[in-house]
């Protein structure tokens, strides 16, 4: 609720700001301000059916994967929203169902595997050579 009112906060300001330096500046205000209301609609939209959808904890868990890995996150919504739009949910989604939904979303994510590559000749070099420099 407090977002909503954050979101209609900001768009008051922004309508001060537009009257403010010249709102009349022509069709590209225009258009930048009906794109701006358009994606906040569509934000609206989406925390309403995640909200719906979702119990306390699964949205607790989704606003900490939100901060960590975005990009997950975002495909986590757009899949959930997809099944809740498909009628496959039913009742609110708990933690449990939250993670099997997500580890279906990492089955589909590409996988970055990195490796590191140790060259032990290097390595070997130092190690063996230190006691004849002492002279022991």
């Amino acid at each position: 609720m407090a977002d909503n009112d954050l979101e209609e906060l900001r768009a008051q300001r922004m309508a001060q700001l537009q009257a403010q330096y010249g709102g009349g500046g022509g069709g590209a205000g225009d258009k930048q301000a009906a794109q701006e209301e358009k994606m906040r609609q569509q934000a609206e939209m989406k925390n309403s059916i995640l909200s719906q959808v979702l119990d306390q904890q699964a949205r607790a868990r989704l606003n900490t994967l939100k901060i960590s890995k975005p990009e997950k996150a975002e495909m986590f919504e757009n899949m959930v929203i997809r099944m809740a739009q498909m009628g496959q949910v039913r009742g609110k989604l708990d933690d449990a169902q939250f993670v099997n939904i997500l580890e279906s979303v990492n089955a589909q994510m590409p996988q970055n595997k990195s490796t590191v590559k140790y060259d032990r000749r290097r390595a070997a070099i130092d190690s063996d050579d230190d006691d004849e420099d002492y002279g022991c």
